[in-house]
């Protein structure tokens, strides 16, 4: 959520100009994978899981071992796992992803988008792989969805053997972020989607949410993603606002899966 801020950083400082050589420069970065890659699709058994309020959601799992289940971010899919997904399998763990309701090809049932309903969809998930044993790994939204399923249903710590989340937050994430008191309102309107439809905008928020050393390839999949939501993000938006209205930090502390 913090690239919004970096992005109009990068232009007001730089100067129109200035950015378009930015780009250039960070166009000229190697790519660890290329485009191909992080755009395949991980294989293994598709499975829909019904929910009561009517979403269905997508689920893939494959391999054989301890289980290792995922929880992607926002806008994204469970194509985000695909780096990982055979090596894990090749190490010996049975590997588990779905598309969080709203995304990929999941649907949206009557309770919408919530952290309260999408917390469920994970426990529903491990119930319905019989997860034992296993490790939940949640990125940015993810994380955010992971944290409040496992306090939500505390019968997940029969299942779990540890959690995973990156890159996230337990929610206020207006806290000590003032770039998100711009970007979160600019995503509200619709200004943020209208920005990223010119290049250099798009190439330099890109660049923001990957890292020190930005994949030309992994900006231009995200920033596909992105815009394959643009017509979604409205109903999408109530998970945006929860992160900052939402704070799970005092419930965290007491938890079993403090660090």
């Amino acid at each position: 959520m913090r690239a919004g801020l970096a992005a109009g950083a990068a232009l007001g400082l730089l100067g129109w100009g200035g950015a378009r050589a930015l780009v250039a420069r960070i166009e000229r970065n190697p790519d660890p994978f290329p485009r191909e890659r992080l755009l395949a699709e991980p294989e293994g058994d598709e499975t829909l899981i019904g929910r009561p309020d009517g979403t269905v959601l997508r689920a893939l799992v494959a391999g054989q071992g301890r289980p290792v289940v995922f929880v992607h971010g926002y806008t994204a899919a469970l194509a985000e796992w695909n780096v990982v997904w055979d090596e894990l399998q090749a190490r010996g763990f049975r590997v588990i992803a779905f598309d969080q309701r709203g995304h990929g090809g999941s649907t949206v049932g009557s309770d919408g988008i919530g952290s309260e309903p999408m917390a469920a969809d994970i426990a529903a998930v491990l119930e319905y792989f019989d997860v034992r044993d296993g490790v939940l790994v949640g990125h940015s939204m993810g994380g955010f969805i992971t944290i409040r399923a496992v306090l939500d249903h505390p019968e997940l710590a029969q299942r779990l053997r540890g959690l995973v989340p990156f890159a996230t937050w337990a929610g206020r994430i207006l806290d000590g972020a003032p770039q998100n008191r711009l970007q979160i309102p600019l995503l509200e309107r619709g200004i943020l989607q209208r920005l990223l439809r010119n290049k250099t905008i798009a190439v330099i928020f890109g660049a923001a949410q990957c890292g020190t050393h930005p994949s030309p390839a992994m900006i231009s999949v995200f920033i596909e993603g992105f815009h394959q939501h643009l017509d979604e993000h409205g109903p999408l938006l109530p998970i945006v606002r929860a992160f900052a209205r939402e704070d799970r930090y005092p419930r965290l502390a007491r938890s079993p899966y403090r660090p």
